[in-house]
């Protein structure tokens, strides 16, 4: 199947359009508008510093169900004898950042490019990102960041400085999802420690249905504004 080029006109091919290694469109811009549409379809923006912005629909897609969380006996002996303090929306920029520089130190290659973090960071400022935190002794310790339409929420980064530290935040997002009645996770590639935490694999039809289930609205959804933070303290 042919590569779509964006124009200036905010439109995306239908995802069912994408070659089989997930590859859609090239082109555009990371304004609002056009991420918002993206992540609407279950479209998302991912390249390299040398390349133009390519744009994905993968599938199988990786999900995520918050009811099918699952947290090995090993973790909960470790949060109970960890001391961290979980937040919501207190630093993202730094983490996005902080994601960013992890890989760089674990000689991954990395999409978060400075264009991408600005355009993140724009996307919080308007609503439609969050971040969660893990702090230890008053620094940032873990963290993942990520975009939320109606009651998904799409999965983009996470990083660990310290021992589990992305999973007690992943544990820590999930908690709010449930309590604030959001169905989904995008998870987007497999992952050993993702399906390890109960996340599962659907095909690209089955996703775009539940994304048309569960994203009635794109306006940014108040909840996330609430004080949301807690302590683990040895217990």
């Amino acid at each position: 199947m042919p590569v779509f080029q964006l124009t200036n006109q905010i439109v995306f091919p239908h995802p069912d359009l994408a070659e089989d290694n997930g590859l859609l469109a090239i082109g555009g811009d990371l304004s609002a508008d056009r991420l918002l549409a993206g992540y609407r379809l279950g479209i998302f923006p991912w390249y390299s510093d040398d390349d133009p912005i390519l744009w994905w629909f993968t599938s199988p897609r990786l999900v995520l169900f918050p009811e099918d969380l699952k947290v090995s006996r090993r973790l909960e002996r470790y949060m109970k004898n960890t001391s961290m303090t979980l937040t919501i929306n207190k630093a993202f920029e730094q983490v996005i950042t902080a994601c960013a520089e992890y890989r760089k130190k674990q000689n991954q290659e990395t999409w978060i490019t400075p264009e991408m973090i600005n355009a993140y960071t724009n996307l919080h400022h308007l609503g439609y990102a969050h971040s969660v935190e893990c702090w230890t002794g008053g620094r940032l310790s873990g963290g993942l960041y990520g975009v939320a339409l109606g009651k998904v929420f799409f999965g983009e980064s996470m990083f660990a400085a310290i021992t589990n530290s992305s999973k007690f935040a992943l544990i820590h997002l999930i908690n709010f999802l449930n309590k604030n009645c959001y169905r989904l996770i995008d998870c987007q590639m497999k992952t050993a420690h993702l399906t390890s935490m109960g996340a599962r694999e659907l095909s690209g039809k089955e996703f775009q249905h539940l994304l048309n289930k569960h994203i009635q609205s794109i306006t940014p959804d108040g909840v996330w504004n609430n004080d949301t933070s807690i302590t683990l303290r040895n217990m």
